[in-house]
């Protein structure tokens, strides 16, 4: 899921970082450029490992800021294909489910992967708000928002950045226009995790360390002593 990556960068440091430690001046900038950022085809950035190799410090014509050759090391979240993963529910609608991992939010579970027989049902408990439910035996089993939820990799994507911005509108009266294609379009994300939880010891922990069962009997009980 982590991996080491060597690197090597051509890296401008400005004049204002250059009273400081080289190696503290280039490791502070290679965080802003990299840190939080995902590398097609390499992953989530997560932190600087080390520095190997500092060349260079020219200063250009008309430039005032050094320019180094460094050979680094970077921490990166990559995950395999059919890599197990334990997450948390963040989001659940009519399309899946959506997985946050705390420090990367976008893995996605489609309708197609999901448990086979599983149902997008209202919860009279929660005042109709719809949730998944896995049918296996004819016994229901939940799924909730927050759910500690083991998930299979299915696939990877890196999409392409679109070069084509949205237009800018010319309405004098823009409260009046309707944003028809922001409607429920996410966010571009630079790496796109697809998750299955169709297979046995998949979806909430809960399901496979007993745990559900014991909730399930003591509401059973609660409802018995009212």
């Amino acid at each position: 899921m982590f991996y080491l990556s060597r690197i090597e960068h051509t890296l401008r440091v400005p004049p204002s970082l250059l009273n400081l430690p080289i190696l503290d001046a280039i490791k502070g900038e290679l965080e802003k450029l990299f840190i939080d950022k995902v590398v097609a085809n390499l992953g989530l950035c997560i932190s600087v490992y080390d520095i190997r190799s500092v060349d260079g410090g020219f200063i250009f014509p008309s430039d005032g800021a050094a320019t180094y050759k460094v050979v680094f090391t970077l921490i990166v979240f990559r995950p395999f294909t059919g890599e197990v993963i334990i997450g948390k529910v963040q989001e659940s609608n009519e399309n899946g489910l959506r997985i946050s991992l705390g420090f990367f939010e976008d893995i996605y579970v489609p309708v197609e992967l999901m448990p086979s027989g599983s149902e997008f049902t209202p919860d009279e408990n929660n005042g109709g708000r719809c949730r998944w439910v896995w049918i296996y035996n004819e016994v229901p089993f939940d799924i909730y928002e927050s759910d500690e939820i083991k998930f299979k990799v299915h696939s990877i994507e890196y999409p392409a950045i679109l070069v084509e911005q949205p237009k800018e509108s010319n309405s004098k009266f823009p409260m009046e226009e309707k944003p028809k294609e922001s409607i429920n379009v996410k966010p571009f994300a630079p790496m796109v995790i697809t998750a299955s939880l169709d297979q046995d010891g998949l979806g909430p922990v809960s399901w496979w360390d007993g745990s559900g069962e014991a909730e399930a009997e003591d509401e059973d009980e609660v409802e018995e002593d009212s």
